[in-house]
């Protein structure tokens, strides 16, 4: 397989289908879900949440060129915003002939916290915790599950002590591994088991408990280098050393000012919660525990890492916690998320984290590099330009030939100039 297709962008749907198709020695039917409005149906989506009342349909882009751990990956984005999928891609098809990206990322262990209020004499409860610690362990994990046959469960407890404006607490977090589950309802079920044993051993009152998503103990590593060469869009060594200047410039930009890293690190979730949504992940969970480590220093700062080595090849490495998973919820319910999660090719949660972690890893350095170069409004305008002529009322005959008419125009794009452009194509 390679993740290498040429022209790909320039495609039919079915033209793209099929390419994948024979990338991956699949027939182009297997892909059907992504063009049925109906795959997921009626009394699937009601079951889902509550009060449903119908259905929001989102493009599936594929990022192509990615190389990971040696092995070639299509990865499925699910987002509204052009360019994102484009940027990604770019990077990774500069990445792949210096060795692609390389993961290293966390076993599956999640944190969930039990809140524990009145406590008396905060060292002695700590004490009698520590000491039955494997029997409260044993207590958790005492419950039919598959995550725990196959090795899963409650793996240690830990307390800290917490001064808040209104009192001292104690705050006892359960480590629990949920293997190749994103795990909230296991964690959350073991904690509320917990929750009176601790009672009884402290003699305090449990009132929160719940598991956390800043999941530290969880965390997706993912490192890339570039060449000048490969940086450089004409191969030019000596402009892409100044380029990979510009681009480490960029980045201590956006480690030192925490207006700049919003920024920043948004574009960095450009590619990760996309991928999450894609294959049916709490994407939401993942955005909220990346930019809280974002912060875990107690300044907010840049999600990646960025500089130049020896050679003066560009380096870059991010690690944040990525909680997912490849069994159960939505990843399982929904067609069209079972059928992205099995075009990854990952075998496991912590093979899904990498892979997000390295397409946000693309995202960041496309994006700098795209800041440091020509700005990110030419490319994302043009990219951008089909929607543009979408809103302006076009059908869709009258796309193309009103976008290359734009495009010809040679002015800045523009909502007024898209509008008139329409207006002179139907007369």
């Amino acid at each position: 397989m390679d993740s290498r297709i040429s022209g790909f962008y320039s495609l039919s749907m079915n033209e793209r289908h099929l390419a994948i198709a024979n990338a991956l020695s699949l027939s182009p039917e297997h892909f059907h879900p992504w063009t049925d409005l109906e795959s997921l149906d009626r009394d699937t989506a009601d079951s889902m949440i509550e009060n449903v009342v119908g259905q929001l349909s989102l493009p599936v882009g594929i990022g192509m060129n990615f190389l990971i751990d040696g092995e070639p990956k299509f990865i499925p984005f699910c987002v509204e915003e052009s360019s994102i999928v484009a940027a990604a891609s770019n990077i990774a098809k500069r990445a792949y002939n210096c060795g692609g990206f390389t993961t290293n990322v966390d076993p599956p262990l999640m944190i969930g916290q039990l809140q524990i209020l009145n406590i008396d004499e905060f060292d002695r409860a700590i004490e009698v915790i520590e000491g039955k610690k494997q029997e409260l362990m044993d207590k958790c994990n005492d419950i039919e599950s598959t995550m725990i046959r196959l090795g899963g469960g409650c793996k240690d407890i830990e307390c800290r002590i917490l001064e808040t404006e209104s009192q001292r607490m104690l705050i006892v977090h359960l480590i629990v591994d949920t293997r190749d589950a994103m795990g909230a309802n296991a964690v959350n079920t073991m904690a509320e088991r917990a929750a009176p044993w601790l009672e009884d051993l402290t003699g305090g009152r449990v009132l929160l408990r719940i598991l956390s998503n800043l999941a530290t103990k969880r965390l997706a590593r993912a490192s890339v280098k570039l060449s000048p060469e490969a940086i450089s869009s004409k191969g030019d060594a000596e402009e892409g050393s100044e380029i990979i200047k510009d681009i480490v410039l960029a980045y201590e930009f956006a480690d030192a000012d925490p207006w700049r890293a919003a920024t920043h690190n948004k574009g960095i979730m450009n590619a990760i919660s996309p991928i999450g949504l894609a294959c049916g992940q709490d994407w939401r969970a993942i955005e909220a525990g990346a930019h809280a480590y974002a912060a875990i220093t107690g300044r907010y700062r840049s999600m990646t890492h960025w500089w130049v080595d020896e050679q003066g090849w560009i380096n870059g490495t991010i690690e944040i916690p990525i909680a997912v998973g490849t069994v159960g919820g939505a990843s399982k319910i929904h067609p069209v998320a079972r059928l992205n999660l099995e075009l990854t090719k990952t075998n496991s949660a912590q093979e899904l984290a990498g892979m997000m972690a390295c397409a946000g890893l693309a995202q960041n350095l496309g994006a700098m590099r795209a800041l440091a170069t020509k700005g990110i409004q030419e490319g994302h305008m043009r990219l951008h330009l089909r929607n543009m002529v979408m809103s302006a009322g076009a059908k869709p005959e009258e796309v193309d030939d009103v976008a290359n008419a734009v495009r010809r125009d040679g002015r800045s794009i523009t909502q007024s100039l898209v509008d008139a452009k329409l207006e002179e194509y139907r007369r």
